[in-house]
């Protein structure tokens, strides 16, 4: 009977990026590996820099961050994933602008502590200085030129701030214009500040503005100032007003009194508004939040802190031992919630109900709200996994409510899209863009964030605006940028790594108490790692960015590499039992020269299951396997420069 194939690859660069799981999961590319491999080294400091390199939002990304890269860790696959975010936040509380007061700093000085000129910094985290010598502006962090092309950006969230962060290195001059009084958007008025502390957006602020980036607050595009008149001041103009209003769902008694939307309630709190407060007293002991996400926890969880809000003692004593019931179609295995938020909701007194579609807003002969109607969900994805719910109409379910709250998903408002703007709009909702380019049918006019791709990710907003900004670049300048990769193999000599780094398990973040963080808004729930906790933490990395390089030349089959590897990752096996792309059968046939393949072997390995301890190498009697690391970074270059 015939041996099963094996399937192996041909390793090349692109091979090497995507075993570093984490960097190649991050929309920007920062590399998490080698910032949590400095921690584990004790260099928080460079640390710091290779987190900030890619990154204009570093410090806010330590507290928010849906961390791609820890979803695709390969220590996850073991036990549990690295706390990369956790370990960002660390060095970025040492290192970062909310590290330092920055009232007595003057810009110059302020930029030159946060991006640490002349600190002789690795390499491979000055992305900032290479933006900057794209427009011969001076990786010495000099102050932008005031004479530079102006650009507009519209909306001054994750996307904005990126864009803007990026123009001012490429020499542009930036203004932001925000509808809210302070800048930040979402940032500022939608994450809940017992997980985004506002003196720490205010210090990522503060760099961008010192980079020469004016902020105009309070001022709505297409009320306060038309579109038009933005792009008459302006070369180039980004909107990236991101998906600020609340969807609902038109049922019976949705429309009236009680129903309220999430984002526009996380607003209103995160804002102070008095209508905040009025509407506080009138929530009553029962609220009823709708969805399954992360904003349908934040804002059950802000319900529960509402005691903290600047509201009267009755009101206090109105809604003392309220109910938040979160009701969703998923199942709690579906929820697209963190299961952190889950636990930590749970643990604060959200009572979830899962596998519940909703049907009716309940209400007495006054009008007022008294509950809200479910229908039993059996599934909510079909079996191409598309959205397509599937209901018991003959079970219902009916939860006392004096208050709903939708959180179900988010729209933008594109009211400021004139219709004479040349900017085409798509059928069911949107703008028309180029997805390399993120141009719109309009040449002047560019999209970032939530309207360029949909609501995503922090960092993929991010991501969104520094690759607009530079599709703004080649507008403005007619240069064409093209993506560069840099890579280098280092041979790793003597090799080590910390003692029992396998056996680890997985530091918890320190949290507040339930009774602490209910307290109030502003109770920070993560207290985050100290010094010892990071190492120990960053210390189970399995630094997939290091490989074991065979060298077939002096290698004599002895398999001492298998019988010792513990993670039973590596195997010889007749080459005719291989596999592959056409590159292997080329390959197969050059070492072969025509022979039978079943008379020659190989050594394969899973790389999935390989922990980098480095035993294979140390057992080698003949040398034929090193322990070298791959590092790469890439970016953005003009095309053909004259």
């Amino acid at each position: 009977m015939a041996l099963e194939k094996v399937q192996v690859n041909i390793p090349d660069d692109d091979y090497w990026r995507r075993q570093i799981k984490c960097q190649h999961a991050c929309p920007v590319g920062t590399d998490a590996r080698g910032y949590v491999r400095a921690i584990a080294a004790g260099d928080f400091e460079k640390a710091y820099w290779i987190a900030r390199g890619p990154n204009p939002l570093a410090s806010i990304c330590g507290r928010v961050c849906g961390a791609p890269c820890e979803a695709a860790c390969r220590r996850g696959a073991i036990d549990q994933a690295i706390s990369i975010r956790a370990l960002k936040r660390f060095v970025t509380e040492k290192y970062g602008p909310e590290s330092f007061s920055q009232e007595t700093l003057k810009p110059i000085e302020l930029l030159k502590r946060v991006f640490g000129a002349g600190r002789g910094r690795e390499r491979d985290s000055e992305e900032t200085e290479r933006l900057a010598s794209l427009s011969g502006f001076s990786g010495d962090f000099k102050l932008p030129n005031a004479k530079g092309e102006q650009v507009a950006i519209i909306g001054s969230g994750p996307a904005g701030l990126a864009a803007a962060h990026d123009l001012a290195l490429l020499g542009f001059r930036p203004t932001v214009y925000e509808m809210e009084p302070i800048p930040a958007g979402m940032l500022a008025v939608g994450i809940p500040e017992y997980r985004l502390p506002r003196e720490l957006i205010r210090a990522e602020v503060e760099v961008i503005r010192s980079l020469g980036v004016e902020f105009i607050c309070n001022t709505q595009v297409g009320k306060d100032i038309s579109l038009a008149e933005i792009r008459r001041r302006h070369r180039a103009t980004i909107i990236a007003i991101g998906a600020k209003r609340s969807r609902t769902l038109p049922l019976p008694g949705g429309d009236g009194p009680g129903v309220l939307g999430g984002v526009e309630f996380l607003r209103d709190v995160a804002l102070r508004n008095r209508s905040a407060a009025s509407t506080l007293n009138q929530l009553g002991r029962r609220i009823v939040v709708i969805g399954g996400g992360n904003v349908a926890f934040d804002v059950s969880r802000t319900v529960i802190r509402q005691t903290g809000f600047d509201i009267s003692r009755s009101a206090l004593r109105q809604v003392k031992g309220a109910e938040v019931h979160m009701c969703c179609l998923e199942s709690l295995e579906e929820m697209p919630a963190d299961d952190v938020e889950i636990l930590e909701g749970h643990e604060e007194g959200v009572r979830l109900h899962t596998s519940l579609g909703p049907v009716e807003v309940v209400r007495g002969t006054s009008g007022a709200i008294t509950g809200m109607k479910f229908k039993r969900c059996l599934s909510v994805f079909d079996e191409e996994g598309r959205f397509a719910p599937r209901f018991n109409e003959q079970e219902m379910t009916t939860i006392p409510a004096d208050t709903v709250l939708w959180a179900i998903g988010q729209r933008a408002d594109l009211s400021l899209i004139e219709k004479d703007s040349g900017i085409r709009l798509l059928e069911r909702g949107g703008i028309e863009v180029n997805p390399q380019t993120l141009q719109t049918s309009a040449p002047d006019i560019f999209l970032a964030g939530d309207l360029a791709h949909g609501p995503r990710l922090l960092i993929d907003a991010v991501a969104s605006g520094k690759r607009c900004a530079l599709s703004v670049y080649g507008y403005l300048t007619g240069r064409k940028l093209e993506p560069r990769f840099n890579s280098l193999h280092l041979d790793l000599k003597g090799y080590k790594r910390e003692a029992d780094y396998e056996k680890l398990a997985r530091t918890a973040i320190p949290a507040a108490s339930v009774e602490e963080r209910a307290a109030s808004q502003t109770a920070l729930v993560e207290r985050g790692y100290d010094g010892a906790l990071a190492v120990r933490e960053a210390c189970r990395c399995l630094d997939c960015g290091v490989n074991t390089i065979f060298d077939s030349e002096k290698c004599i089959l002895c398999g001492g590499c298998a019988d010792v590897c513990p993670e039973l990752c590596l195997r010889l096996v007749s080459c005719d039992r291989l596999a592959g792309d056409p590159a292997l059968a080329e390959l197969l046939q050059a070492r072969s020269g025509g022979a039978d393949l079943s008379g020659m072997s190989a050594i394969v390995k899973d790389e999935n299951k390989c922990i980098r301890c480095a035993l294979c190498a140390e057992r080698c009697p003949v040398g034929a396997i090193t322990m070298e690391r791959f590092c790469f970074s890439s970016e953005w270059a003009v095309a053909n420069p004259t």
